[in-house]
């Protein structure tokens, strides 16, 4: 396993690793059962979005989230509304980070040159950095690629740019919460990968899409912030 110490960037899933999208549809769609007095599972309705993000006429996230909660709602007996839907489009676009992830960024960016790689749209990534920090050197969304991950283009287009700054693809470490969307397509495009287990304490996938196989990543963490002390601890500080 290549250590730490070897990399000179590292890139990241932005939703679901670094911001809590899941918790912000819970929570959006909580506030819309309770004005309507409907009980509401969170986590089965997690399960009817991830199934609704599969369909082909699915769109870019998080304006999808508008489609997404038609399913929903009709799954749970929800008024399906253009109020509502904007609602979960504009709740998850305000979608907070993971406890951990500003400082866990503030460490990285000590030692690497960090890159954003989301299947978010631009306007939505936007919010998300300001609310990390603004740790990202680069950033990359849907928006600037044309595709979203797995795509190996979306990361084709980011070793292009590591590469005219004079690296390579094997200075940076891919950092991800999803098998489906980074951890997969990383290990199949040569790449050491660190795989962010955000769900540990949970079953199931939640709101992503569940891998076909899965991948065993270089690096296994249960938090960002335990990737933050790793880099830490291999260089010696």
């Amino acid at each position: 396993m290549k250590p730490l110490t070897e990399f000179g960037y590292v890139s990241f899933d932005v939703v679901g690793t670094l911001i809590d999208f899941e918790a912000a549809i819970k929570s959006g769609l909580a506030d819309i059962a309770a004005k309507e007095g409907i009980d509401l599972n969170g986590e089965a309705a997690l399960a009817v979005y991830r199934d609704a993000r599969y369909e082909p006429d699915a769109g870019l996230f998080p304006d999808d989230l508008g489609r997404c909660y038609g399913r929903i709602a009709e799954a749970f007996g929800l008024p399906d509304t253009p109020e509502y839907r904007q609602y979960m489009i504009d709740t998850v676009g305000e979608a907070e980070p993971f406890a951990d992830s500003v400082e866990a960024m503030a460490r990285l960016k000590t030692r690497y040159k960090l890159i954003a790689m989301t299947n978010a749209r631009r306007w939505a990534f936007d919010k998300y950095s300001a609310k990390l920090g603004n740790p990202f050197w680069a950033a990359f969304t849907t928006d600037d690629t044309g595709t979203e991950k797995p795509d190996r283009v979306f990361f084709q287009k980011v070793f292009a740019h590591v590469e005219r700054d004079g690296g390579s693809k094997d200075d940076i470490l891919h950092t991800a919460q999803s098998q489906y969307h980074d951890i997969g397509i990383s290990r199949a495009l040569g790449m050491t990968n660190a795989w962010i287990q955000r769900r540990h304490a949970q079953d199931g996938y939640g709101g992503t899409i569940a891998p076909s196989e899965f991948t065993e990543p270089d690096y296994h963490f249960h938090a960002l912030i335990e990737l933050a002390q790793a880099a830490d601890d291999a260089f010696g500080a």
